[in-house]
């Protein structure tokens, strides 16, 4: 018997299942095999109770190399959740070979999402929860109340704490940028030029070369796009066409004097000042009618809206959202933001002058 939670036993090789694995290059199983058959095994596999590997990749290889049968394993109780065994997975890779790049983003990626739904679900619970600490009644998901013992129980930003069991730090910016590139490459949508250089520069990355210059080429060159079909679309106005196609002249001429990070912002600002210049479609009008006035709500229905709100921006990824949303739909999100920002003042206004007028009185 090992340490609590954990049975030593003998398992055949055979019956352990490997499952989806983020490493895709086990490295050097020669000299594993090699000091397996010179020392044997210090540290066996862990599986869950239903023979899932958790961690031993490389050891159950090289077990398999040197033609053994079976293994000592550990047998872990209160694995089977995806997220745990994620973070198990990644336990193993720190400490024995690095992940690549391309695999540390996409573990990244599902570990984001999987910390803010564990998050979500415990923020749900809490909902439930009495005044005394006890749970109320509810439809159950204050079973899920407790952080995960093996993430960061504060309320952090779930991309910092998926990015510190990754790589060890709170950066996460390269493997947005990684993902942003994966996002673009596998898009059956997106201007293939763009989702040919996205490729071509996850195959770079895959290699060994610098994540950010690559992530702001792309970037450049997508904007650079954007102006080349807006020059060539013959439903835009003539001023609309001449500028994109001089924007984007200046900037392939000039592209040499500028970092990568500079020329992606002249480009996309570019992008964005001929799009400025489109026409709004406006539509036909509409029979008249009496004004419809905006039903109005009172506090207890503001208070649930804004509940149900908290937290919302932990559950998608913005460099993601940024890309996929088309120009009407970004519109609508920014007069959304706007008159949200004008409602608060307005609101905000009105609490300074009844403080005011409670200190007079």
């Amino acid at each position: 018997m090992g340490s609590s939670g954990h049975i030593e036993l003998d398992r055949a090789i055979d019956s352990i299942r490997i499952g989806r694995r983020h490493r895709s290059d086990l490295g050097d199983i020669d000299a594993l095999a090699a000091s397996l058959e010179r020392i044997g095994l210090v540290q066996p596999p862990t599986i869950t109770p239903d023979s899932v590997l958790v961690c031993g990749r490389r050891r159950l290889a090289a077990m398999q190399r040197l033609g053994w049968r079976t293994t000592p394993v550990w047998v872990r109780s209160g694995i089977s959740d995806q997220l745990t065994q994620l973070i198990a997975e990644q336990d193993e890779n720190t400490h024995h070979k690095p992940l690549s790049p391309i695999e540390a983003a996409e573990l990244y990626r599902e570990l984001k999402k999987l910390v803010a739904e564990d998050a979500a679900r415990r923020q749900q619970a809490s909902r439930f929860t009495t005044t005394n600490g006890d749970q109320g009644s509810s439809d159950g998901a204050a079973e899920s109340a407790a952080p995960h013992p093996l993430v960061d129980g504060g309320a952090g930003d779930s991309r910092a704490q998926a990015a510190r069991m990754v790589t060890g730090h709170r950066s996460y910016t390269k493997l947005e940028q990684i993902n942003t590139l994966r996002a673009l490459a596998d898009d059956p949508d997106a201007d293939p030029a763009s989702r040919d250089a996205a490729r071509a520069e996850l195959e770079r990355i895959d290699g060994g070369a610098p994540v950010n210059p690559a992530y702001q080429r792309v970037r450049s060159l997508t904007a650079l796009r954007g102006l080349d079909h807006l020059a060539a679309d013959p439903d835009q106005p003539a001023g609309v066409r001449e500028d994109a196609a001089r924007e984007a002249t200046q900037l392939r001429d000039h592209a040499a004097d500028h970092r990568a990070d500079q020329l992606r912002r002249l480009a996309e600002d570019a992008l964005h000042r001929v799009r400025a210049q489109q026409p709004t479609k406006r539509r036909p009008p509409a029979a008249r009618s009496a004004p419809q006035v905006p039903a109005r709500y009172g506090t207890r229905a503001f208070l649930l809206t804004w509940n149900d709100l908290d937290g919302w921006w932990t559950h998608y990824d913005p460099t993601e959202i940024g890309v996929a949303l088309t120009d009407e739909q970004w519109d609508r999100f920014e007069h959304t933001i706007a008159a949200t920002l004008d409602f608060a003042d307005t609101a905000r206004a009105a609490r300074t002058s009844n403080d005011g007028e409670a200190a007079a009185s």
